[in-house]
């Protein structure tokens, strides 16, 4: 890793700890981060858009991200996903090929970034003026405990940012659940809630949760919705 990245730890008793909004429960905000990059990303929620879906999208699936992630580095928007393989690593990539700025939210500890395929990518995400972060200094000590880690990184996802694009998932019980952890806090926390979603991938099992999300109130993400998102600059 580059000399240049140097690990971080913030208290929320810290004075420039990034603090969630005020309607997040006490029992769900972050008691310490420790991070490599610019913390200060997390303290621009508006500016902030996370990205989340399957851990193995088709190469339609990924050609439709990149154009979202696209128009959204366009407008000056951050990036903010998981770092999980599939839609979260093509939401890093995309963001960084495009010389944005993404946030990478962990369930891991930083000596132990998960997947360890990814660990090159948070570096360079660090590296280029983004953000990886943890609420982590030990270690899971039980495979119960690191798998409630992946719901809590999930929460993070819709806590720090604006607005949550859901590219592609599972219903509940027939594929990946982060996405639907992340979009159920997003509802919870009052986020607004896209997914992406066409006549085609009405019997694709892929978009069975953006089904979901569309029935619970949540929009699709049009093009002319993705640009009523606006320029931040």
């Amino acid at each position: 890793m580059s000399s240049e990245v140097k690990s971080h730890v913030l208290k929320n008793s810290d004075e420039n700890f990034p603090c969630p909004p005020l309607s997040i429960r006490e029992s769900e905000k972050p008691s310490l981060f420790s991070y490599w990059g610019d913390i200060s990303l997390l303290r621009e929620i508006g500016r902030n858009v996370a990205v989340v879906g399957v851990l193995n999208p088709s190469e339609e699936i990924v050609s439709r991200e990149r154009k979202i992630i696209r128009r959204l580095v366009e407008n000056g928007f951050t990036i903010v996903s998981g770092l999980a393989q599939g839609c979260d690593t093509v939401a890093h990539r995309e963001c960084l090929s495009l010389g944005g700025k993404t946030v990478a939210f962990l369930p891991t500890t930083l000596s132990n970034i998960y997947p360890k395929e990814n660990k090159g990518l948070a570096e360079k995400i660090a590296e280029r003026g983004g953000l990886v972060v943890s609420e982590y200094l030990s270690e899971a000590r039980s495979h119960g405990e690191s798998i409630g880690r992946f719901i809590a990184r999930d929460r993070l996802q819709a806590m720090f940012s604006s607005r949550v694009i859901l590219i592609a998932s599972y219903q509940k019980g027939e594929g990946d659940s982060g996405s639907r952890h992340a979009m159920e806090k997003a509802k919870i926390y009052g986020r607004s809630r896209f997914v992406l979603y066409r006549a085609e991938d009405a019997e694709d099992p892929a978009f069975g949760l953006n089904r979901q999300i569309l029935e619970d109130g949540g929009t699709v993400l049009t093009q002319n919705v993705l640009d009523g998102f606006g320029n931040i600059f």
